[in-house]
């Protein structure tokens, strides 16, 4: 009879008087964590976006590998002329090898990156007219990028430059 009167009981009322009648109570409309065994939800029984910044305690997350870039961490290197760095993030070395012609070296592999250069001054001052760059992996430093600067002519010319690696 109490099997019966249980089942009766849980069918029309739900979840909610299950929980009373197996000796849990229920507040304001909500299940705590106390009312939870360990392991025992999966994420069928979550709705989406019904969990939060709110509900999770960030001291107790670890670092999300490419959240780095989302936090600013991309490598770059900003270049002037002469082939000096001017400042970046995770440059070991930059140089000019040639008119025209440049090699900045990181201080990890970069082979599988992105890399992205533009024409531009290392200062406040506009970057110079009728000039590109391009960008190519240095076959000879897995940590490099060789990067030409030219004028819309084609013609090799020396110009600073502002490089992103996006790994």
């Amino acid at each position: 009879m109490v099997v019966a009167l249980t089942a009766l009981v849980m069918s029309l009322g739900g979840s909610a008087y299950a929980l009373v009648v197996t000796g849990k109570t229920i507040r304001n409309n909500s299940v705590t964590g106390f009312d939870i065994r360990q392991r025992s939800l999966t994420g069928n029984d979550v709705k989406r976006d019904k969990i939060g910044g709110g509900s999770v305690k960030e001291s107790t997350l670890g670092v999300v590998p490419s959240a780095l870039l989302a936090h600013g961490g991309a490598r770059f290197a900003v270049v002037n002329g002469g082939g000096q760095v001017v400042r970046g993030r995770d440059v070991s070395s930059a140089a000019r090898t040639g008119v025209g012609r440049y090699q900045v070296v990181f201080n990890a592999d970069v082979r599988g990156c992105g890399y992205y250069a533009t024409i531009g001054d290392p200062s406040a001052a506009g970057p110079p007219q009728n000039s590109q760059a391009s960008v190519a992996s240095l076959g000879s430093n897995v940590n490099g990028v060789a990067i030409r600067t030219e004028n819309n002519n084609g013609v090799e010319v020396d110009r600073g430059f502002h490089l992103i690696v996006f790994c």
